[in-house]
């Protein structure tokens, strides 16, 4: 969405992101390197959290504005997913911008409190109620970026409830039985998504002063570029 100024702490906030999404998928790309689960934890908050912190914005909150950002979501959920397809083994979810999607009219519904929004709204939680296993992250990803909005302009103790959500996005219940298998990455990935939304308030709040590129539009294109590039590395070395 354009803004009248460019918040530096925003996009560096949106660029950390996409390294800790990008860290993540490595581990698909041919060497045993589970322990990049645990950043990438950071990636899926902090991306709802970049959501809300647009949407909180006075010009953000307008319907044309909206109806674009949703667009350009739309637009590339669907060109996302045959890379996505091509790259994660065993895929048993859509890519995540759906979910985002999802999440954005629900926001929406929460903002406006017209009938369209409140419908559209309605309609998104009925589906990832109905279709929580096709969703990455479920329905509890769908609800992360309306709590990342309710408390983002609260005192940084009310990130914990993002985290919980975050946490029950994660497949809390996984994670536990694997902690008690003994991995090594459960107990750090558990408080990882529990911090997540907390460390990227604080980033917003007080990064104001650093300036890194600005993440535009074109930035939409970088999510199935990535898997087209990690595909090419994983085929370069195998």
């Amino acid at each position: 969405m354009h803004m009248t100024q460019r918040d530096g702490a925003l996009d560096l906030l949106k660029w950390l992101a996409l390294l800790s999404m990008v860290l993540d998928h490595l581990r698909y790309v041919g060497y045993s390197i589970d322990f990049l689960y645990v950043p990438g934890r950071l990636a899926f908050p902090w991306f709802c959290l970049a959501m809300a912190a647009n949407l909180s914005r006075a010009r953000a909150v307008t319907t044309s504005g909206q109806w674009r950002y949703l667009g350009w979501l739309l637009l590339f959920s669907a060109l996302s997913e045959i890379p996505y397809r091509m790259y994660i083994p065993d895929h048993d979810t859509l890519n995540v911008l759906p979910t985002l999607v999802l999440g954005l009219l629900v926001v929406r519904g929460w903002q406006h409190r017209m009938l369209q929004s409140g419908l559209l709204a309605a309609v998104a939680l009925l589906l990832a109620a109905l279709f929580p296993e096709r969703l990455m992250f479920g329905f509890f990803g769908v609800l992360l970026p309306l709590a990342m909005l309710l408390v983002i302009q609260r005192p940084w103790y009310f990130s914990l409830l993002p985290g919980v959500v975050c946490l029950a996005a994660n497949q809390w219940q996984v994670l536990y039985y694997a902690a008690r298998l003994g991995s090594s990455s459960a107990i750090p990935a558990v408080v990882t998504c529990l911090i997540a939304p907390g460390l990227g308030l604080l980033l917003l709040r007080h990064a104001q002063g650093i300036q890194p590129p600005p993440m535009r539009r074109w930035a939409y294109a970088l999510y199935p570029a990535h898997f087209l590039v990690l595909l090419a590395l994983r085929q370069l070395i195998s």
